[in-house]
């Protein structure tokens, strides 16, 4: 028999946490070998159990799941990721995809879909749940029909960051520190967000930040 499949899963709600590892260390084949409750965190347990597979749910504090998945592909190429999402979002879908993700899972139906969502990515597979497979082709080809781009991020993966932690309420000094960069090129970021956007303040931050899954609510 072979070995199973090593899983890190990442989520900042220990209950989502264990309804999940009890799905999946209930499988013969899939076994759970690490948590994480934020990405970073998720980065750091990656590093020292070298799973097969990655679950990580978007919405998460310091980086998200979308920002973990670009840092685990780059820096484990071989790791498979799963998106696992509250969000029937089709943005968070295809930033997903673009980030590296092989599979995006909705919890509402992680029971059912979770399962051959894990052995879909070992084979290299993607993994979509079933009922948003034809509505997001009919859109995607609808717009190249009509000549639309795919969605597109509005803002940098560096401006991302600086978002999420603006939002989540460190001053410049503490973003800089984090980031470590300076004060007044954490300014320049945060100036370029508020124009890009389209947005007056911090508080418009914080509401694009939830609108984008970057922090809840």
């Amino acid at each position: 028999m072979s070995a199973p499949i090593r899983i890190l899963l990442a989520d900042d709600h220990a209950l989502v946490r264990r309804g999940v590892r009890l799905i999946l260390d209930g499988e013969p084949d899939l076994t759970v070998v690490a948590e994480a409750s934020d990405g970073a965190e998720a980065l750091e347990q990656a590093r020292l159990h070298q799973p097969d597979l990655a679950i990580l749910d978007i919405a998460m504090p310091r980086l998200t799941g979308l920002q973990a998945t670009r840092e685990l592909v780059r820096q484990q190429p071989g790791l498979r990721v799963l998106i696992l999402t509250m969000y029937d979002n089709e943005q968070f879908f295809f930033e997903g995809l673009r980030a590296g993700a092989n599979g995006y899972v909705l919890k509402s139906v992680a029971d059912r879909d979770l399962v051959e969502a894990c052995r879909a990515a070992m084979r290299d597979e993607p993994f979509l749940y079933p009922g948003a497979v034809t509505a997001l082709i009919r859109n995607y080809l609808d717009r190249v029909r009509n000549g639309e781009p795919v969605p597109e991020r509005a803002i940098t993966g560096r401006e991302e960051e600086i978002l999420k932690l603006v939002a989540e309420g460190h001053s410049s000094k503490e973003i800089a520190e984090l980031l470590f960069i300076s004060i007044k090129t954490v300014e320049r970021h945060r100036s370029n967000l508020l124009q890009k956007l389209g947005l007056r303040d911090r508080l418009d931050l914080t509401r694009y930040a939830i609108r984008a899954g970057l922090i809840e609510p």
